[in-house]
């Protein structure tokens, strides 16, 4: 009933092998022997009562710590949900100061857009309009995942990810035409549930760049997030918009189609003009895997 209590033997008995096994089985604190003195009995017991004060006290300690570390993993697994993981695991392991330090990096960045989306969220309550979104984006993501890339942020219903910002891998460029693909085969999931809702399926439209951008934190002491920025993705996302007039495409910067060209059959587009560029630029649009 009280595993904890401190155990002293007062006895006779002074067989030695007896006294070693009484300490070692019974987790003996004192093997007193007849006649003891009454002065260093009373001290015995003292030294007894402080060591089990002090082991409580320590008892009382590491449940705190373990309530802490408990609350620290929790809090931890929710601040993944909102920041990726290995931007957690890199600030973590970086100083205070270096964290708003952004790199430069080579990456591919994918834009996914639902196609007309405002009219068909009005015909849902707003409550079953962000149901639909958290599946769209559940679904969506484990698709990016698969394919060894980011979601570096939700806006509207519009998914901007990056192969190659937070890590690098050899077939980033590939990994996200694959990732397109897969995610346009992945549709048919959703359409199938909501067709009764909406009364038309949901078309989206992709459009991937690659080049050079700035990877990092961006934000203030109170307020930060990770971000990919540059002309890239910029021209990532400009090249998406285009899928706007033309729902169910994936759309591929000549940049990214140079990296992928003897892995997929394309369509190649004749030069055209986009916001917040002076000059055309070439888009392929992906039919298959070759």
């Amino acid at each position: 009933e009280f595993p904890d209590s401190i155990r002293m033997i007062l006895t006779g008995f002074s067989d030695i092998e007896v006294i070693i096994e009484a300490i070692n089985s019974g987790r003996v604190f004192r093997y007193i022997t007849k006649p003891w003195d009454e002065n260093e009995l009373r001290m015995t017991i003292e030294n007894a009562r402080q060591l089990f004060e002090l082991q409580s006290s320590n008892r009382v300690l590491m449940d705190e710590l373990q309530q802490k570390v408990e609350e620290q993993e929790q809090t931890l697994k929710l601040f993944v949900r909102y920041v990726p993981e290995q931007v957690v695991k890199k600030t973590l392991e970086n100083s205070q100061d270096s964290i708003f330090e952004g790199e430069l990096r080579n990456v591919t960045v994918l834009f996914c857009d639902i196609r007309g989306f405002t009219p068909l969220s009005e015909v849902l309550s707003p409550k079953e309009v962000v149901g639909f979104l958290n599946e769209y984006y559940q679904i969506m993501t484990m698709v990016v995942k698969q394919f060894n890339g980011s979601v570096i942020q939700f806006v509207g219903d519009e998914i901007f990810a990056a192969f190659g910002a937070l890590e690098m891998y050899p077939d980033n460029e590939a990994n996200s035409v694959y990732c397109a693909l897969k995610m346009m085969d992945t549709l048919p999931l959703l359409n199938e549930k909501y067709k009764e809702k909406f009364k038309t399926e949901i078309e989206i439209g992709i459009g991937i760049n690659y080049g050079e951008v700035v990877a990092g934190n961006l934000g203030s002491e109170d307020r930060i997030r990770y971000s990919v920025t540059g002309d890239t993705v910029n021209t990532g996302k400009r090249i998406e918009s285009i899928t706007k007039d033309h729902p169910g495409s994936i759309l591929v910067s000549d940049s990214l189609y140079q990296k992928v060209k003897e892995l997929v059959n394309v369509k190649a587009w004749e030069p055209l003009f986009v916001k917040g560029k002076k000059d055309q630029i070439l888009v392929y649009e992906v039919l298959g895997v070759k």
